[in-house]
């Protein structure tokens, strides 16, 4: 059974709202070399300053950030060396060289180990060979436990520390680059969430509305779809990841949908609450309650603000209005965004306990949920990147409870 409304919550099919969307990728470039290179140069300005003689970079988002090869982690050691001075330099399988070389950006020596060989002693001696046999090495703070305990019983003479303070201070502070890829990242996913509320009707699954999400992705033009997606109706919306058996569509069902994409590797992460029916008195009050949660924090973060200043102000007006306190439920029960970039969640954090400084660049979501077990729950989610005249949104929030798209 379909219901038309006036507010683009129902009313159309799958086919319709896919045929309506289009390619959304055109006119965006992907990260050149020449950023690639800069960035290279500000992570071994920021080494020499700290007397760290020469990071690790795990497969995974820090390798592809300073050099734009893409490569997965896995149980395996694949990485490059970035030594304060002079050029880096990757440690790979030997039976990967052909596979790395085709995705390589940065260019680099790569230096290679067979499958009975240790890759620990290999960049333990490619260090060596940077003059880097003794002092201080930053260890990629994503990379495996195991990387790490290899390469300290290979060279316990050298000192490790925890490359995050070269990693995390390049990459919170977005270039113009990769603000217009987050943009359009964010465009797309925005457009994916007005089509799928178009396609809902009573009695859907959340596993319908899933692939339909992950169907609109693609159509938007994003060849893997959904970078994720989570879809949630009636009281299981009280629930921030969902739960084990989502149940199907009800009308007058609260709906809280989730998901987002990948553009170049920058992430999407867009959610959207709103009533498939009548909304109740209650329902009104809470969505209305956690868009000005949303507001304040979004008023709050200043240049020279902390990040726990803006997860302040969302949590004191959930707080006035008798959730809580604090990270109890009913009420908020995680910060209140998180930095947004090539990871879906990074650095730095809007909670309570991260007193970083916001800084023009920074860039992040904006959703401080209001969650009430056994009846509902409602998250407005929208990214801001900071100026020096303060916080711009990428995507505007959502209008009202009746009209969530502004139509």
């Amino acid at each position: 059974m379909t219901i038309t409304t006036t507010n683009g919550i129902g009313g159309s099919t799958p086919a319709q709202e896919l045929a309506k969307l289009v390619d959304m990728t055109q006119g965006v470039e992907s990260i050149g070399h020449a950023e690639y290179q800069a960035r290279i140069a500000k992570a071994q300005a920021l080494m020499q300053a700290q007397g760290i003689d020469a990071i690790y970079l795990n497969a995974g988002t820090n390798l592809y950030y300073f050099t734009g090869t893409r490569w997965y982690a896995s149980e395996r050691m694949v990485g490059a060396i970035l030594p304060a001075n002079g050029a880096l330099q990757y440690i790979a399988p030997a039976f990967e060289l052909s596979t790395l070389l085709g995705f390589m950006v940065i260019e680099g020596e790569v230096n290679t180990w067979h499958e009975d060989e240790s890759p620990y002693a290999l960049c333990a001696k490619v260090l060596a060979q940077m003059g880097v046999a003794q002092g201080k090495v930053g260890i990629d703070e994503s990379a495996a436990f195991f990387i790490f305990d290899g390469l300290r019983q290979v060279a316990p003479h050298l000192e490790y520390v925890n490359a995050k303070t070269i990693t995390a201070d390049c990459r919170m502070i977005k270039s113009a680059q990769e603000l217009a890829l987050l943009q359009r990242a964010k465009e797309m996913t925005l457009a994916v969430h007005q089509a799928a509320a178009r396609i809902l009707y009573e009695g859907i699954t959340v596993a319908e509305v899933e692939a339909f999400i992950n169907d609109a992705h693609k159509a938007v033009g994003i060849a893997a779809g959904s970078y994720f997606c989570i879809v949630l109706f009636g009281e299981d919306t009280a629930y921030p990841h969902g739960v084990k058996s989502p149940k199907a569509l009800a009308l007058n069902d609260t709906v809280l949908i989730d998901t987002g994409c990948q553009l170049h590797g920058y992430n999407s992460d867009i959610t959207r609450t709103y009533v498939f029916g009548t909304p109740s008195a209650r329902q009104r009050q809470l969505w209305q309650l956690e868009q000005e949660a949303q507001l304040a924090a979004f008023d709050a973060a200043q240049i020279g603000a902390t990040c726990a200043s803006v997860d302040r102000a969302a949590r004191d007006v959930l707080e006035a209005a008798g959730f809580g306190p604090g990270y109890d439920v009913p009420g908020l029960p995680h910060r209140t965004g998180h930095g947004v970039g090539l990871d879906i969640h990074e650095w730095p954090y809007l909670v309570l306990n991260d007193h970083t400084a916001l800084a023009a660049g920074m860039c992040f979501s904006n959703e401080p949920m209001l969650c009430v077990p056994g009846e509902f729950g409602v998250r407005h989610e929208d990214h801001f990147y900071m100026t020096e005249q303060g916080p711009v949104w990428f995507t505007e929030p959502a209008h009202s409870i009746d009209n969530p798209f502004g139509y």
